[in-house]
């Protein structure tokens, strides 16, 4: 490769999908704002790949959110009060591989889009004596107030954060505010509007009906959580729609919600793991979901009202997100799985309070946010390094 190519790592996890959706949609930004010129990308999974006590760590996060997600209030507490990330014990030995890992790859900059890993690289590049030439940028992919405090490291060179909710609870974890700018999240642009259409083109693509409302139930990446009790409540249901069931990543969830969708008296397509949920989300009139931070932002930029699982307590981390969007109107909060007939019934012959909904969700969404991060991380490259040796105008 050229000399002067740009390398960019890019640090996730895939604890639940929302991590995983935003490092791809970054990689996809790069695409498409550096076209046509050269530039290395790299995906590295760090938390789980660098050692088999943060792998164990990794199962039992998806463990607890796919069959026991009241649970993650604790799994919540644990992480945010014995700090994890930040202890020697953890550090001492992912560091080996991830030393090893790096002086293979040599990055121009590492960016974070998950909360365990600032600690463990802002160290690594204190070690190798690189921490003044490559830069360390931080995305957060949990939106509201009140995420882990994972987050939070003096060391980053740059924050960006969706909002200034976000910014807010960064402060007060005590990052410098300088450090910090609000640019949306990271969402691919895949993730979009599309006209009715284009909305019936993709309901007939999952052999539905082009006209009918529909009805997106999406259990997750991991598949799980309480989605499939509202599932198996919204199948008992006489209702005019149809509905799309995303299973996940869980195939005894998908065999089980097929066997249901059987009984059901309206149209149910059941899908397992999808690397197309735009397109889900294009043709359905409404999501019934866990408000991950990702999902939710997701949602938001296709113009789709939410009906979010509210019947537990949300995890800590999305609790801000739940009162987001019920306080803007683009969600419903879903506090029983028996709710949710009478509640799709509501919304199906209320015509203008789901317009309304649907305004919501647009005034939620960040139009061009992934660029905007993009543009906010190369013009932080080595200028040997910069694009056409010059950094990109940064969007305003």
């Amino acid at each position: 490769m050229p000399q002067n190519t740009p390398k960019i790592l890019i640090i996730s996890s895939d604890t639940g999908g929302g991590h995983r959706s935003a490092a791809q949609a970054l990689v996809e930004g790069f695409n498409r704002v550096w076209e046509g010129d050269s530039k290395v990308v790299r995906v590295f999974k760090a938390v789980e790949e660098s050692h088999k006590f943060t792998q164990k760590g990794v199962t039992l996060y998806n463990w607890i959110l796919r069959n026991k997600q009241p649970w993650m209030k604790y799994f919540f507490w644990f992480v945010n009060r014995y700090r994890p990330e930040t202890r020697p014990f953890f550090l001492d030995r992912c560091l080996v591989y991830l030393k090893e890992q790096f002086e293979k790859w040599c990055p121009h900059i590492i960016i974070s889009v998950h909360p365990m890993t600032q600690h463990i690289f802002a160290r690594l590049l204190k070690e190798l004596n690189l921490a003044d030439q490559i830069p360390l940028v931080t995305v957060v992919t949990d939106p509201c107030y009140g995420f882990w405090k994972g987050w939070a490291c003096s060391d980053v060179a740059l924050y960006l954060v969706a909002n200034e909710d976000a910014r807010r609870q960064l402060i007060d974890y005590g990052i410098a505010p300088e450090k910090i700018k609000i640019s949306g999240m990271p969402i691919n642009p895949k993730f979009h509007e599309v006209d009715e259409k284009d909305a019936q083109l993709a309901r007939k693509s999952f052999g539905l009906d082009p006209d009918k409302f529909t009805v997106f139930v999406n259990a997750g990446w991991v598949g799980g959580g309480n989605i499939p009790q509202i599932f198996r409540e919204l199948v008992r249901g006489e209702l005019d729609v149809q509905a799309i069931f995303l299973a996940g990543k869980n195939e005894a969830l998908r065999k089980e919600a097929e066997e249901l969708a059987k009984t059901s008296k309206f149209p149910i397509k059941v899908i397992g793991y999808s690397d197309e949920i735009e397109k889900i989300m294009q043709s359905a009139n409404v999501m019934i979901s866990k408000l991950g931070g990702l999902t939710t932002f997701e949602a938001l930029a296709c113009r789709l009202p939410i009906i979010a699982d509210a019947t537990t307590a949300p995890m800590p981390q999305e609790a801000g997100t739940v009162n987001l969007i019920a306080k803007r109107g683009a969600g419903i909060l879903l506090k029983k799985a028996a709710d949710i007939v009478p509640t799709i019934q509501n919304l199906v012959s209320d015509t203008r309070k789901y317009a309304e909904m649907k305004a919501a969700a647009a005034k939620l969404a960040t139009p061009n946010s992934t660029e905007m991060i993009v543009r906010e991380i190369a013009a932080l490259l080595p200028e040997a390094h910069r694009i056409g040796k010059k950094t990109l105008p940064v969007s305003v």
